[in-house]
């Protein structure tokens, strides 16, 4: 497996975690929970971010990743 390749699948694991920490904090009743799984939603969103930007670095300088 290419480093890029298991970027995109790195990259695929952190959406789904961020979409479920959404989903916790959005029916949840606690408030101190719900900011508690936004704050991290949001976390985890800089560096799906920071990921997607080195991916994109990554198939610059090599473009036989690029679509894989």
């Amino acid at each position: 497996m290419t480093i890029s390749a298991q970027i995109k699948q790195t990259l695929a694991s952190l959406k789904g975690a961020r979409a479920t920490l959404e989903t916790f904090a959005a029916t949840g009743g606690n408030p101190e929970l719900n900011a508690l799984l936004h704050r991290n939603s949001q976390r985890v969103a800089l560096v799906i971010g920071d990921l997607e930007k080195r991916l994109g670095v990554l198939e610059f300088e090599e473009p036989q990743y690029k679509g894989f």
